[in-house]
């Protein structure tokens, strides 16, 4: 490698670790190999920075943002009266547009050379253990990467195109272009009552799209009904007809540029624009994998991202297929990488398991991972739901209230809001946390925190939360739960 971290080529070159996909995992995966005091080499063919950068994460939650700022201001008296107009759509686009750096990725570039990282950009296969051939995008020819220790794939996860009549062959929006779209969809049809459908569907609602949602199953329905219950009721204040539990049974174009969608009832839904959100798959083809003897839909691995039946092969974030949520990823990332230096350096011998609380696994993706609905009202869940504690073996009981503390009371008139607690009754600890309402995001940590941590119940009594904030609903969780 060159001294700035661009890789000379076309030619063979040997380096510690290569890792395909420079999103934000892949980035975490290099960066904490090359910390640990390893050479790694990011391979990646479109932008640095990914999915999540300029087609998920952070479009989408700009996206949404300012209009919960503008609900939040109108459920406050005195603010309210403040209130003349409605969302400028062209300045929610603009900044939208600012926070994905207008699909430039020159500066992921820069920080990727600062941290010493190589960077090659192409599309890799697999030729063997350790060894790949990279197409790179300048037309310099084929390069041969070498790694003396690790491969590890990072390579996300691409849409999941249902089966209906019609769809193949239409022009219509996945999630990548309902997050840079620069048009306003007079009517939006949304297929997907997934995070992705229903966080889009009430962001264009409120940007000033006519929106229907349509859902094979309940809205959200990995979440606890009260919980999808209060987004629901948010999606109908916004004017999102919500149609649950029915099937699109085709799809066609009309000749005037729009769709229609025919549904298992026999109605049909007319629209300017479809967005298809109906779920991911690990991005896994094209890799070379089924060449060496390994399943190119899903890859079985270990706590440290090792693949089973090999030595030097890692898969994290959505690629692993496990929990496909940035943080969790990046937090895969950071455990893989070091597991590889561990390895390299000894310290760790072959697949061997570290402890569970070791920086080289991630434990927590099996018992205690947050997520986010950003929809407003929000959904914050850490854990499992009762249902999944009962089904995993836990002796759990659950408590339950309706959110009203002097905090949610000032943070908005007429506030509504749901908390849940699961406890494991045998070990008098929490094994998962729900809140949902505006402002509960920032609730999720302190949950986080609670659930590895392992802490007591008892213990968690003297946790005193701050008067008048939302986290006094913990202080009424306890009491109701018998503390």
């Amino acid at each position: 490698m060159t001294q700035d971290g661009d890789i000379p080529g076309p030619q063979r070159i040997e380096t510690d670790v290569v890792v395909l996909g420079a999103g934000a995992v892949g980035e975490n995966a290099a960066g904490r190999v090359v910390q640990g005091g390893l050479e790694a080499v990011l391979v990646e063919p479109a932008l640095i920075g990914g999915e999540c950068s300029y087609w998920a994460c952070m479009p989408s939650k700009a996206l949404l943002r300012p209009g919960t700022a503008l609900q939040s201001a109108r459920s406050v008296a005195g603010s309210r009266e403040a209130v003349t107009g409605t969302l400028d759509a062209r300045s929610v686009l603009e900044r939208r547009d600012s926070f994905t750096s207008h699909w430039d990725d020159a500066g992921q570039e820069e920080w990727v050379r600062a941290t010493g990282i190589g960077l090659v950009r192409g599309r890799a296969v697999l030729l063997g253990p350790r060894e790949l051939r990279v197409e790179t995008n300048d037309d310099g020819g084929p390069l041969t990467l070498v790694a003396r220790h690790a491969v590890v794939l990072a390579t996300g996860s691409t849409p999941v195109v249902p089966p209906i009549k019609g769809l193949d062959g239409m022009d219509y929006w996945g999630t990548r272009e309902a997050t840079s779209a620069h048009e306003v969809p007079q009517r939006l049809l949304v297929l997907g009552g997934g995070v992705a459908g229903t966080e889009l569907s009430q962001a264009w609602a409120r940007i000033g799209s006519t929106v229907t949602l349509v859902a094979r199953h309940d809205v959200l329905d990995n979440y606890p009904e009260p919980a999808r219950e209060l987004v629901k009721a948010g999606l109908a204040a916004d004017g999102v007809d919500v149609r649950t539990f029915i099937g699109a049974d085709f799809v066609r174009g009309t000749v005037d540029g729009g769709v229609e969608m025919g549904l298992a009832d026999g109605s049909v839904l007319a629209a300017d624009k479809l967005l298809v959100s109906t779920g991911r798959t690990p991005a896994l083809s094209g890799l070379g994998l089924e060449g060496l003897g390994l399943d190119a839909v899903r890859l079985a691995s270990d706590d440290t991202g090792l693949v089973e039946g090999t030595d030097w092969l890692y898969v994290v974030g959505d690629a692993a297929g496990k929990v496909l949520l940035t943080h969790q990823g990046k937090y895969e990332a950071r455990a893989t990488g070091a597991a590889i230096t561990a390895r390299a350096r000894g310290s760790l011998s072959g697949a061997g398991a570290p402890a569970p609380w070791s920086r080289e696994v991630s434990t927590a993706n099996h018992y205690a991972v947050p997520q986010v609905v950003f929809t407003d009202p929000e959904i914050a869940m850490v854990g499992r739901t009762l249902e999944q504690a009962r089904a995993d073996g836990v002796n759990a009981s659950e408590t339950s209230l309706e959110l009203s503390v002097a905090g949610s009371a000032l943070f908005a008139d007429d506030y509504r809001g749901w908390a849940q607690m699961v406890v494991d009754e045998d070990r008098k600890v929490l094994v998962g946390v729900t809140f949902a309402g505006p402002g509960v995001s920032e609730l999720l940590h302190a949950a986080t925190i609670a659930i590895t941590g392992e802490v007591p119940l008892e213990r968690l009594w003297h946790a005193v939360p701050s008067y008048p904030t939302i986290s006094e609903v913990w202080l009424r969780l306890l009491e109701k739960y018998g503390l």
